[in-house]
């Protein structure tokens, strides 16, 4: 049996309340982020420092400028927190208070 890991599912679920809500939101949604969104852009766009990036993220700072230099990709806990980051930016501001 494999074990899945419990933070992953939460983020999973947490991923199709957000983008399910409306099932025409939900196609726009899709159809308008790109597959994965890249760690930088994303960062920006939520205006965090690398710092406040990584805490909210939950790893270090050199994990998230490695992600921002192409050396290593996120986990994919790390790439459902960063959709669920795309898709509602204030988040970000919200998991660090």
């Amino acid at each position: 049996m494999e074990l899945k890991d419990p933070m992953f599912e939460l983020l999973s679920s947490l991923e199709q309340l957000v983008l399910t809500r409306d099932d025409r939101a939900a196609d726009l949604l899709v159809q308008r982020q790109p597959a994965q969104p890249e760690p930088q852009r994303l960062r920006e766009m939520t205006g965090m420092q690398v710092d406040e990036f990584a805490k909210v993220m939950g790893v270090s700072v050199s994990s998230v400028k490695s992600w921002e230099a192409r050396r290593t990709r996120p986990s994919a806990t790390a790439q459902k927190l960063m959709k669920l980051l795309h898709a509602n930016p204030y988040l970000g501001r919200q998991l660090l208070e």
